[in-house]
């Protein structure tokens, strides 16, 4: 089989076919909205869908199995991003190279892009057919990605990070503010992944739940380097916000150097667990390999 980096393009198509199927037309009522709603969804880089897909290659299941948990993942980031960028929260102007949803639009058609956007979620995994799940699995799904999203997991955590600005987090506390914030949603594609796949071991499945914590923190921590060593232009979103909102960083709490090493290590981490998936593991290696060498 190519390697992943050659069907990347193809589930790049998946994932806008999903889309198209499930988000209502810009001229459907209340036309308005739902224009708002396409312009927050159009772009990125899909990271979270593509490591759906790339856990599903790795237990060998087929797309379709996993068209309505990629897409869904990627509503609720697109929902989180929208949010985080209002004026109540990290008063973003700029986000995937272009004016906020609510600059493009106005603060309460953003507000209510996110609100759509995240119920549009739970009903793609809880109406979707294609992927031959019963609906006891589906339900699985939606459960786990509820837990991922909601108080116990990124809105928890956006809580926190909020409630941080102006102070000094240790580590400990810096760690655990970001496993909720941006690790349960990235963790969570690697679990929706291992809920389509009937009879998983578990074993298996707690290779790739450990490998889901992992990269997510590796993520977050390249993340705290890129706002300070990228550019906006890079970005596509505003460059050193972090430090102008008065945020602890893994920079800030570690040293950049110290941070750097932290995420390496983490990223070996994320590969060496995968080691007993054998070449099978491809996918979700080359996904390592290319989160580690981004530069935006």
């Amino acid at each position: 089989m190519p390697p992943f980096a050659e069907r990347v393009d193809t589930y790049q198509q998946r994932l806008r076919a999903s889309f198209e199927r499930w988000l209502p037309s810009a001229t459907t009522y209340p036309a308005r909205l739902h224009e708002a709603l396409r312009y927050a969804c159009d772009g990125g880089k899909h990271l979270r869908p593509l490591l759906v897909y790339a856990a599903g290659e790795v237990l060998g299941l087929p797309a379709r199995r996993l068209d309505a948990a990629a897409c869904a993942v990627e509503m609720i980031h697109v929902y989180s991003l929208v949010h985080d960028d209002l004026p109540a929260m990290d008063d973003d102007d700029l986000r995937r190279g272009r004016p906020t949803t609510h600059r493009a639009f106005d603060e309460a058609t953003a507000i209510l892009v996110g609100d759509a956007l995240q119920a549009l979620a739970f009903h793609v995994l809880a109406a979707d057919h294609d992927s031959g799940l019963d609906a006891s699995r589906r339900l699985q799904m939606v459960e786990r990605l509820a837990q991922a999203a909601g108080s116990r997991g990124m809105v928890g955590g956006q809580a926190v990070d909020l409630a941080a600005e102006g102070q000094q987090l240790t580590l400990a506390e810096l760690e655990a503010l970001h496993i909720h914030k941006t690790g349960a949603m990235i963790r969570a594609c690697l679990q929706l992944a291992c809920l389509a796949a009937p009879d998983l071991p578990a074993e298996q499945a707690e290779a790739l739940d450990h490998y889901g914590k992992t990269i997510g923190l590796a993520f977050q921590i390249q993340d705290d380097v890129l706002d300070i060593e990228s550019s906006s232009a890079a970005l596509g979103k505003t460059a050193g916000k972090d430090e102008a909102h008065l945020k602890s960083t893994y920079p800030s709490v570690m040293g950049l150097p110290a941070a750097k090493l932290r995420a390496a290590e983490l990223f070996a981490s994320a590969r060496d667990v995968l080691g007993p998936f054998n070449d099978a593991a491809e996918p979700l290696l080359w996904l390592t390999r290319h989160i580690e060498g981004r530069d935006h």
